[in-house]
């Protein structure tokens, strides 16, 4: 004979003590500090490579505002010829070899709003290339080119490193920024002349074009077990050399 009084206590306690399970689960104590917006963001950046709670630049919103920083979701409305500041996280460069043999330094950037396409030609070298491919956050001004049915791209003509306007709008405001801005505008260098090398069919090459597609393959990565083995972040740019 089965003791069904034994089984509903044997069957209560065991739903007690799951109960008493879980919450004292919910209510341990790590012993560590919880983490902040921006610890928060380095650690996805570190393990990840990636931004996922919030964007990188989401935090130096008011200093984009003040400089008149453009959102990329914004320039699909601007006309043709405009002068207009981008802001973001570099995420690719590219030096294609092109049949001219000049060299052409294309970008993207990434803000909190979508990806803005840049081209740097070779009379702005000389001001923006030690910039574009040195540093991770840009700002970037150019002329907005648009191109039939719906495409668009920005001729950039000035470049500065974002984090350095970072550390000055904390120290000075809108006025520090505004200053160096004017700064770099007053100070143009010339672009240095290059040699180029002559293919069978005829076409010039830039020495320092890409030969290849930017970056790893992925087959390359196949092997390795290590995860941080060629590692590639979201964030870095894998293409050109400077």
């Amino acid at each position: 004979m089965t003791d069904t009084g034994s089984t509903e206590g044997a069957v209560d306690t065991c739903s007690e003590s799951e109960g008493d399970g879980i919450d004292s689960t919910a209510d341990a104590v790590t012993g560590l500090p919880a983490m902040d917006a921006s610890e928060q963001l380095a650690a996805e950046l570190d393990v990840l490579g990636m931004d996922i709670s919030r964007h990188l630049l989401d935090e130096h919103r008011s200093l984009l505002a003040d400089i008149g920083a453009t959102p990329a979701a914004d320039l699909a409305g601007l006309r043709h010829g405009s002068t207009v500041l981008v802001a973001g996280v570099k995420v690719a460069t590219q030096t294609p070899p092109i049949r001219s043999g000049k060299r052409v330094i294309f970008a993207t950037l990434d803000d909190p709003t979508g990806l803005s396409d840049l081209a740097f030609f070779e009379d702005s070298h000389g001001r923006c290339a030690h910039t574009v491919f040195h540093s991770s956050l840009l700002l970037v001004r150019g002329t907005l080119t648009r191109r039939p049915p719906r495409a668009f791209s920005i001729t950039g003509t000035a470049a500065w490193n974002l984090a350095e306007l970072i550390d000055l709008y904390r120290e000075g405001g809108p006025a520090a920024v505004a200053d160096r801005l004017t700064r770099a505008d007053s100070t143009p260098r010339r672009a240095v002349p290059h040699r180029t090398l002559t293919q069978p069919n005829g076409f010039a090459l830039h020495p320092w074009a890409d030969l290849q597609p930017p970056g790893t393959p992925a087959s390359a990565g196949l092997p390795a077990l290590d995860a941080l083995d060629g590692r590639s972040f979201h964030h870095a740019s894998p293409g050109s050399a400077g």
